[in-house]
């Protein structure tokens, strides 16, 4: 594992802020962090967790920190399926229940589908089987040849949207996983778009419906795997499909 000290200049590199700017934020001095970054001077658990916060590290990589510092991690991770969460993930199905007859999913943050309601697997019937096997990653399905990518009728500008989104994720989080699947989605056919989105929003068109789409996080949390976790909703970006979904 990489020197606290390290990982905290990558950190700080990959958000372009200077050693000043850091310093000034966190309320230290420019000569300390600069100690800390070379291993002059070990930080406390206090002083790591202050920089990260400042850094915008996410709660997973905050653990990560502390653990190359030497310290015990300071956020708990809970199973999906375990007790702690019960009650919240109980809620975020009631909200996917509650969106119908739209689609919405509830994923991870590599985009793993972790529930969805009945609108999203209507909307995904006819996909390639092997797309459809648990762990299903949601961009996959949505741009492989064998998902709902034929059925996408504006797939390049869908497309350049959610690679556009996967790099500045991935580029956020410094996560290899999402780097991985950013070049693997970039390699499926569907071509791009040259010329920027003239309307208020990118809609997925999708056979004769269009919709635009809502990501929804918890505003506070305090546990790793809560705070992965994300609430895709679709809604209509038309009259006509909002008609079709008031008739159903």
């Amino acid at each position: 594992m990489a020197d606290v000290g390290q990982l905290l200049r990558e950190w700080r590199t990959t958000r372009r802020m200077s050693q000043l700017e850091l310093s000034a934020e966190a309320g230290v001095s420019a000569r300390h962090l600069s100690f800390v970054e070379t291993g002059r001077s070990r930080p406390t658990p206090e002083m790591i967790l202050r920089l990260s916060d400042r850094l915008g590290v996410p709660l997973r990589q905050q653990n990560e920190l502390l653990l190359a510092g030497g310290y015990a991690p300071a956020h708990p991770e809970s199973a999906l399926d375990g007790p702690p969460l019960a009650a919240v993930l109980s809620s975020l199905r009631d909200v996917l229940a509650a969106h119908a007859p739209a689609p919405a999913l509830l994923v991870d943050r590599h985009w793993t589908m972790i529930d969805a309601n009945e609108a999203v697997l209507s909307l995904t019937a006819g996909c390639a089987a092997e797309l459809l096997e648990p762990p299903v990653n949601v961009l996959r399905l949505s741009l492989h040849p064998g998902g709902l990518a034929p059925r996408i009728r504006n797939l390049a500008e869908w497309r350049t949207h959610l690679l556009h989104r996967l790099d500045e994720q991935a580029t956020h989080l410094a996560d290899p996983v999402l780097r991985e699947l950013h070049t693997e989605l970039a390699g499926y056919p569907g071509g791009a778009s040259a010329t920027r989105p003239t309307g208020l929003v990118v809609p997925l068109r999708i056979d004769d419906l269009s919709f635009f789409s809502v990501t929804s996080i918890l505003g506070t949390p305090l546990d790793v795997t809560l705070s992965e976790l994300a609430v895709e909703s679709f809604l209509p970006a038309d009259e006509s499909t909002a008609a079709r979904l008031r008739s159903l």
